[in-house]
């Protein structure tokens, strides 16, 4: 199956060469599963030239807030609003689980209870997810469609289900510890308060539910009805969801 990744936003600099940049921890996360990747820097005004270029797409992460004023954002909601109505199914994660919502008539801000960074436990339908998370932003009123998949006290809409045309997630199952790592050395200064720092770093080594997150990707890109129940608990195409 050929997915399109559409590059929202990149790692930081000075990690980028030893840790890649968030394609190359997709590849990663998604290795050995039967999928083809070519990426568009939709940051950088790359777009596919059509939604039916690849049988699916994956959007990405950005430091970037989805309601900014940023020349990619409403090029790239009318492809979200093209590929939805076409049944196109797409994954969205941390800035991509937002951006979809958005551009489907959701709500997102900047919330006002402050940061998730590293390691967090969510609640997936009844099952427990542990997962490292890099976000202020947040979805906090759902497009019409999307049910609730998980969620933890901090992030009532951690992950969203949306039929058949799109799954994401607000966490990072393709971050490990040491990208937090890089992100609390590069990108956290003046941003994140300290002890949500040393709480992340605390926690580092604990193991996560990434590979899990992984499967459900998988089973909705392969079985896209497999995760419409709202739970999301669907059957996964590893027996693992």
């Amino acid at each position: 199956m050929r997915i399109g990744i559409l590059q929202c936003g990149k790692s930081p600099d000075q990690i980028r060469d030893e840790l890649g940049d968030y394609p190359d921890m997709f590849h990663r996360l998604l290795a050995g599963r039967g999928f083809d990747f070519r990426t568009y820097d939709v940051e950088e005004m790359e777009f596919p030239g059509s939604v039916a270029d690849q049988d699916g797409w994956l959007i990405t992460g950005s430091r970037h807030g989805a309601y900014e004023d940023h020349a990619f954002i409403p090029p790239l909601e009318d492809f979200i609003r093209d590929a939805y109505a076409t049944s196109v199914p797409m994954v969205g994660i941390c800035f991509g689980h937002q951006i979809i919502a958005q551009a489907l008539g959701g709500t997102v801000v900047k919330h006002p209870d402050g940061w998730a960074v590293g390691v967090q436990d969510y609640d997936f339908g009844g099952a427990p997810v542990t997962l490292n998370a890099w976000h202020q932003d947040q979805v906090v009123s759902l497009p019409e469609g999307a049910e609730v998949a998980g969620r933890n006290a901090f992030c009532e809409n951690a992950a969203l289900i949306y039929g058949d045309r799109a799954y994401t997630v607000q966490a990072h199952p393709e971050f490990d510890d040491a990208f937090i790592q890089g992100l609390i050395d590069h990108r956290a200064k003046g941003k994140v308060p300290q002890d949500l720092l040393d709480r992340a770093e605390a926690r580092m080594g604990q193991a996560t539910g990434a590979s899990l997150i992984a499967d459900r990707i998988e089973a909705f890109f392969l079985q896209p009805r497999a995760l419409r129940r709202g739970d999301g608990t669907g059957a996964s195409t590893r027996g693992a969801a």
